[in-house]
C-alpha cells in the first residue's frame, strides 16, 4: 500500500486545498494511506518527521504544500493531480474526476 501524506499550510481552507481533497479520497479508494496535516493545528507532524523539518528549515513554510509518498518528497509548492495519483499508485484505468455541468450531453439550455 502506498503511503501518501499531505503538508499543508496553515491556511489550508483555499480553493486548490479543497479540489484536492476529492482526489485523495480517489487515492484513499484506490488502496493509498492517505495522511494530511495542517501547520497551524498539527506542528508536531512537521518538527516530527525528519524529512519535512529539513524541508522546512531549507525552504521555508512558504513553499508548502509539501507531499510526501512513502516517506519521500514527492512534490512542493503545490498539489498533485489526479493523473499524478494514478502514475503513483500504478493504476493504470483511473476514472477522470467528476466535473459538474450538463449532464443533457450538451444540450441543456435554450
Amino acid at each position: 500500500m502506498k503511503s501518501i501524506q499531505v503538508f499543508e499550510p496553515a491556511q489550508a481552507a483555499d480553493q486548490p486545498a479543497t479540489d484536492v481533497a476529492a482526489d485523495l479520497d480517489w487515492a484513499a479508494a484506490n488502496g493509498a494511506r492517505i495522511d494530511r496535516f495542517n501547520f497551524a493545528q498539527q506542528p508536531l507532524a512537521f518538527s516530527g518527521n525528519a524529512t519535512v523539518k529539513s524541508f522546512l528549515d531549507r525552504s521555508g513554510p512558504g513553499a508548502l504544500p509539501l507531499i510526501l509518498l512513502d516517506g519521500e518528497i514527492a512534490m512542493a509548492g503545490r498539489y498533485p493531480s489526479r493523473g499524478e495519483l494514478t502514475h503513483w499508485l500504478g493504476v493504470t484505468d483511473a476514472a477522470p474526476a467528476e466535473v459538474s455541468g450538463c449532464c443533457s450531453g450538451g444540450r441543456c439550455g435554450g
